[in-house]
């Protein structure tokens, strides 16, 4: 395969009348909270309530801060709480268990999240940029390019709305809770480092200063960027680590995934390990299959052996049938040649499972999130 060479956008900057978005309660630590509820007049204590009924019940809405005087609360969440997200456009599938958003920013960029709920979990995949400079050939969102990052509370308020939904049994099956997320949506995840890491904070920092989630309920996914990855593996906080392989060899893995060129595969795949041996989280290889591109036995055999030089146990493996875009002169692999990869891969000793396309249908999967709007 032959192709143009893509310059990739590693810096995220801010593009046109793209702007910084106003700080908001989530954006703070507690110890800032209190500060900014201070300033504002109010009783440092105050702060634990908004952290109470943001966190813990889910709301934004003054009207429902009952425990708070009315011009208090007013005062406050005009003060610490500007609206960031806009619901524009939400679409279903899987009888409604599969729920897409797209939503608008303060500055008119656009960002779509899908929530998912499974007979024994629910998860939310969210946006942590809006649009993607790493410009992956068979990914609609890496078409777009990238507009910006978002801020903390960008993502958490992606968080929370989904959170909030479950909760008033907005999904088919009754009120639940949300149990896991995932930083797989648009953009890459660890191009835009100090957000996530201040979102994972937020997820898993205990009731009423965060939304108390488990670390291993988390997972973060990137192409590769191996220096964001390493210190990932530093911060102390046991996420699930998926890193987007796509090919086994750097030729074709530069054709697919273009900062391959900056990273190579076994760059990648180390320190996928070193991410392993830190923090002994097992660790995700998500695999898009793309018929007669990546999906030859030879790769499944190549993959196999690349993970098991570096040990066994510490990796999962998950092929993706490649999720049809727009445009798009790729499509999944035959089903036949699917099964065939994934039985290389198990004769090498991988653990492999064939990961869910749910919400191919309304361009929700993996892959798909373009944040198109109606004609």
């Amino acid at each position: 395969m032959t192709g143009t060479p893509v310059r990739l956008d590693l810096s995220s900057p801010s593009r046109g009348p793209r702007g910084k978005p106003p700080k908001h309660f989530v954006d703070l630590t507690p110890e800032q909270r209190i500060d900014a509820v201070t300033e504002l007049g109010e009783k440092p204590f105050r702060a634990k309530q908004l952290a109470t009924h943001y966190f813990t019940h889910l709301t934004n809405d003054p009207a429902q801060m009952t425990d708070l005087p009315k011009a208090t609360r007013d005062k406050l969440v005009e003060g610490l709480f500007p609206q960031l997200l806009t619901a524009h456009r939400t679409q279903t599938a899987d009888q409604g268990t599969t729920v897409k958003t797209l939503w608008h920013l303060f500055d008119g960029a656009k960002v779509e999240s899908v929530l998912m709920r499974y007979a024994n979990r629910t998860t939310l995949c969210v946006s942590s940029q809006a649009g993607c400079g790493l410009a992956c050939s068979f990914c609609a969102t890496g078409q777009l390019g990238l507009t910006r990052n978002l801020s903390t509370a960008e993502i958490v308020e992606q968080v929370r709305a989904a959170a909030r939904s479950l909760a008033d049994g907005e999904v088919p099956g009754g009120p639940t809770r949300l149990s896991n997320v995932v930083f797989m949506g648009m953009g890459e995840p660890l191009a835009n480092y100090k957000s996530v890491m201040e979102t994972v904070r937020r997820l898993v920092a205990p009731a009423p200063d965060g939304l108390g989630m488990s670390a291993r309920n988390i997972t973060v996914s990137t192409v590769g960027m191996v220096p964001a990855m390493d210190r990932l593996a530093k911060e102390g906080i046991p996420v699930t680590l998926a890193l987007s392989l796509h090919a086994p060899d750097d030729e074709l893995r530069s054709e697919l995934v273009p900062v391959n060129t900056r990273w190579s595969v076994d760059e990648a795949i180390d320190s996928a390990h070193r991410y392993f041996e830190i923090t002994g989280r097992r660790v995700s290889i998500e695999y898009a299959l793309i018929r007669d591109i990546n999906d030859h036995a030879w790769r499944a055999d190549l993959l196999g052996e690349k993970l098991n030089a570096r040990g066994r146990g510490w990796v999962h493996c998950n092929p993706i049938p490649l999720n049809p875009t727009p445009g798009s002169k790729w499509t999944a692999s035959d089903p036949r040649v699917e099964q065939e990869f994934v039985a290389r891969l198990r004769a090498h000793g991988i653990p492999t499972t064939i990961r869910d396309t749910r919400g191919s249908e309304i361009d929700g999967a993996c892959g798909q999130l373009a944040a198109e709007e109606d004609e």
